[in-house]
């Protein structure tokens, strides 16, 4: 396989480092954003070594990320990446029954930590 290019459905890490990590980020994950949009996709395993953590959202720290406008840049942005590496992107309306979210925005001010990835 070509360097820089990644097979379908697959996740790559391109300069960082996995790394373990006791305890995840979180937002306030309790509040309630039904009604927010996320981007689904098709399941892709935590990068985390030794996590059987399995998303079918973009995730951060295994929290669904939400943006409060559909047509938000950001969520056209992560979504179209999603595409790029094959996972099947579908924009939907969250609901708090998919499990805990966080704001796209909160995270990003947070660095944007992932489980199982350094923080730059």
């Amino acid at each position: 396989m070509e360097e820089g290019w990644s097979e379908p459905g697959r996740a790559t890490l391109a300069d960082e480092e996995l790394w373990e990590v006791e305890e995840l980020w979180s937002d306030d994950a309790d509040r309630d954003r039904s009604g927010w949009f996320c981007v689904r996709t098709d399941p892709f395993p935590c990068p985390a070594h030794g996590c059987d953590f399995v998303a079918e959202f973009m995730t951060a720290a295994h929290l669904i990320l939400v943006w409060e406008q559909r047509d938000d840049p950001n969520l056209l942005h992560h979504a179209q990446r999603a595409k790029e590496v094959g996972r099947n992107p579908r924009i939907e309306q969250y609901a708090s029954k998919y499990g805990p979210s966080a704001s796209y925005y909160a995270w990003e001010a947070a660095g944007g930590p992932v489980h199982g990835v350094r923080a730059r």
